[in-house]
């Protein structure tokens, strides 16, 4: 036991650099830089000397081929340098590797634009977007995060009063789970997206550069926000079972409710078109309402049905009052962004995303009737104080309705992680007098559905005008004067 300590202690005083592998200083192009002129040359500085590898510099464009050269060290051996041919307007992605004094190979990944704003790592080119693992993970985050708000929501709105011992330890395993849930299942979230982004096998990307990612994304900074306000949530429900004081749950459900934003912040709400405050604040609330919701049922099945008899009828109906306001909020936010994030009616069957968003609908429609029977069955059966009959099932009853609540954040979590379809351009309104010019068919008979394209067309074109210069031009227009009114 002694020989340990000491080992540990020795680990702890020794200097981490003694160890450390070799970390990137500086970049040309910079992280996500938007370069108004495109760059001659990638340079990359490390902060020891560092051993170039093979194909150590990529410079990738959007179809993924590599445009940079033989990758070189620069003359003080601290930094590797490849160069690149002129590269027109658009987005780029870079990928590194090298070798450090230690062994170990370091690689990592960032993007940059020319006269254009780079995308985040995260959407990288090689990066394959969100899998069913990320999926399955995102939905324990939600789950996590009902256990620990809504549980916290539900003793504090709901039951207020002291519980018995049996019952308050039966609270603080739950919300105790899903505070260090929270905290592990979002590292392991925020891992497996940097994963992708750099499109590493596990060993390599131990070494890997998560700066670009941690630092340069909205996704990033929200995980490293979110890590470090849960930990203080954690914290506060530690002293509140250590003291025995109700009080501190407060500033740690307040807190928690705050920091489940960084989520609303990252998302679709935050980034996608037609995205605003509004969107974002919608976000949040339907967030923590389905976060209170799930967690407060989860609550009166596994914390008050077996270990407060006496707080049953009490609390059941405090929480049918409490899920009415619940429900309607979830309702409203929802329908707000599926407004938002769907254009037309029919990107509902016609898209992914809408048809993820119906399954969903679906679920809520289940859990809102099975709520519904509760609160027009159930409830006036509890406020005359009946007994058997329906409530000897009511335990069950409960516990299923919260089955279908976390099923609905499984869908939600599938949900997150798609895409909405893309918003589409509004015809521009005619000008006085003049009525739009009707849709006129191309070549193959379809129409444009933003507006006619009307062309005085010259002579043909001779044989070297109509061959394109390369795959990427379009076809040249012929010498003669062209008049066009494009209505878009």
């Amino acid at each position: 036991m002694r020989r340990a300590l000491l080992v540990l202690v020795v680990a702890l005083a020794v200097p981490g650099s003694a160890f450390a592998h070799a970390s990137l200083t500086s970049a040309t192009p910079g992280f996500r830089e938007r370069v108004a002129a495109a760059p001659r040359q990638v340079v990359l500085e490390f902060d020891q000397q560092i051993t170039v590898i093979p194909g150590g510099i990529k410079v990738l464009l959007p179809d993924g081929r590599n445009v940079a050269g033989l990758a070189h060290v620069t003359r003080d051996k601290h930094g590797v340098a490849a160069s690149i041919p002129p590269l027109p307007k658009g987005p780029y992605t870079i990928r590194w590797t090298a070798l450090s004094n230690d062994g170990h190979v370091v690689s990592g990944v960032y993007t940059f634009g020319v006269r254009v704003v780079a995308p985040p790592p995260t959407e990288a080119v090689g990066a394959q977007g969100p899998t069913r693992t990320e999926h399955v993970v995102r939905w324990a985050y939600f789950v996590a995060l009902a256990l620990l708000v809504g549980g916290l929501g539900f003793r504090l709105l709901v039951v207020r009063g002291p519980l018995s011992p049996r019952a308050e330890r039966r609270f603080y395993w739950t919300t105790g789970i899903g505070a260090v849930a929270v905290l592990e299942v979002g590292i392991v979230a925020f891992l497996l997206r940097a994963e992708d982004a750099l499109q590493l096998p596990f060993g390599r990307f131990l070494y890997g550069d998560l700066s670009p990612i941690a630092g340069g994304t909205r996704f990033g900074t929200a995980f490293i926000a979110m890590t470090l306000g849960y930990a203080l949530v954690s914290a506060f429900l530690f002293l509140a079972w250590l003291t025995d004081r109700r009080a501190l749950l407060w500033p740690a459900f307040v807190l928690g409710l705050g920091f489940a934003s960084g989520l609303s912040l990252s998302g679709h709400s935050a980034v996608d078109a037609g995205s605003s405050w509004v969107s974002e604040l919608a976000d949040w609330i339907h967030l923590s309402a389905a976060s209170l919701w799930v967690g407060g049922l989860i609550q009166l099945v596994a914390v008050v049905w077996p270990a407060a008899p006496e707080l049953r009828r009490t609390a059941f109906l405090r929480f049918s009052r409490f899920a009415t306001v619940l429900v309607g909020l979830l309702l409203a936010a929802g329908v707000y962004l599926s407004v938002v994030r769907l254009p037309r009616l029919a990107d509902l069957w016609s898209t992914g995303y809408g048809r993820v968003l119906l399954v969903k609908l679906g679920l809520v429609s289940v859990a809102l009737l099975w709520g519904a029977f509760h609160q027009f069955a159930v409830k006036p059966l509890v406020e005359r104080g009946a007994t058997g009959g329906l409530l000897t099932r009511l335990p069950r009853s409960l516990l299923g309705e919260s089955l279908v609540g976390t099923s609905v954040l499984l869908v939600a979590a599938i949900l997150v992680d798609s895409k909405p379809p893309p918003s589409r351009p509004s015809p521009a309104p005619a000008t006085a007098g003049q009525s739009p010019a009707p849709p006129v068919p191309d070549d193959a008979g379809r129409t444009s559905p933003y507006g006619a394209v009307l062309l005085a067309l010259s002579p043909p074109a001779t044989h070297d005008q109509r061959r394109p210069r390369n795959a990427r031009q379009a076809r040249p227009l012929p010498a003669a004067p062209v008049a066009s009114n494009v209505q878009k």
